[in-house]
């Protein structure tokens, strides 16, 4: 049902914000696929300038809290705020101006086959600045897969690419219209040690170079640790802990605990730790 136009939900204006100041907040957020309850009463803030580090296992709804950002979940009951908006009421016209801020990087990269490196990039700026000039798209796609450590490959197709590459050339469409948001979904799946720590570096520079906030959904302990200013760690269908790289470390919470020793286990021979 279409709400009244007095009910209607303002349309998003986003402001600078200040580092450190909260930019979103997940508040009580309930959300089941079927018989499945993924979230039951989850909380947690993400705050201007940081990179906030997301960790859980398979299937404990880490992506989920991306796309309800995003628009493309909605949770069952709850709200998240962006800015003071209640996102959860936007409709999908008013989510275009929430995504010209917030950007999403996919974990396949999601780019568009039929298109080559520089449409895909370009192809938010066309969609967001439908009047910019080609001159102009042009500009801004060679400046942003500069700014990723790919000049010059505006005319490949995503079939040449790496792995690595594609992640990049992500990047690189996620940031084309300059959001000041970017969202990682398991940035670091399936590529190997080199690639992954190129990837960490990515997500590090975005920060340095570009003062944006970043949330990374991962279950890739070593990733979590190099990236991530503060970590929050997704259990038992709720935010069991938020903390710093070593409050994380020392944690005494148990589902804490038991998460890094698996992981921790997983990357020494036989499993000791």
């Amino acid at each position: 049902m279409r709400l009244a136009r007095s009910q209607e939900p303002a349309a998003f204006d986003f402001r600078k914000p200040t580092p450190g100041e909260q930019l979103i907040h997940f508040e009580h957020l309930t959300k089941s696929f079927g018989p499945k309850r993924v979230y039951d009463d989850l909380e947690l803030d993400v705050r201007a300038g940081e990179t906030l580090v997301v960790m859980g296992g398979s299937g404990t709804g880490k992506s989920v809290l991306l796309k309800c950002l995003i628009g493309l979940m909605r949770p069952d009951t709850g709200r998240v705020l962006f800015q003071g908006h209640d996102l959860t009421r936007f409709t999908e016209e008013q989510f275009i101006g929430v995504r010209r801020h917030v950007a999403m990087v996919f974990q396949g990269a999601a780019l568009f086959d039929s298109l080559t490196v520089g449409e895909n990039v370009a192809y938010p700026l066309r969609e967001h600045f439908p009047d910019m000039p080609e001159d102009e798209v042009r500009q801004r796609v060679a400046e942003k897969l500069t700014l990723v450590n790919l000049p010059g490959t505006e005319k490949l197709m995503p079939s040449d690419l790496s792995g690595g590459m594609k992640k990049r050339v992500g990047l690189a469409r996620a940031i084309a219209t300059d959001a000041e948001v970017i969202l990682w979904d398991e940035p670091t799946t399936g590529l190997d040690p080199v690639t992954t720590q190129s990837i960490n570096e990515l997500i590090n520079s975005m920060k340095t170079k570009l003062g944006v906030t970043s949330i990374v959904v991962t279950h890739d302990m070593v990733s979590a640790f190099a990236v991530g200013d503060r970590l929050a760690m997704l259990a038992n269908r709720r935010i069991v802990q938020v903390g710093t790289r070593e409050e994380v470390r020392r944690s005494t919470v148990p589902e804490v605990r038991a998460f890094l020793d698996a992981r921790r286990a997983e990357l020494v021979p036989g499993g000791a730790s």
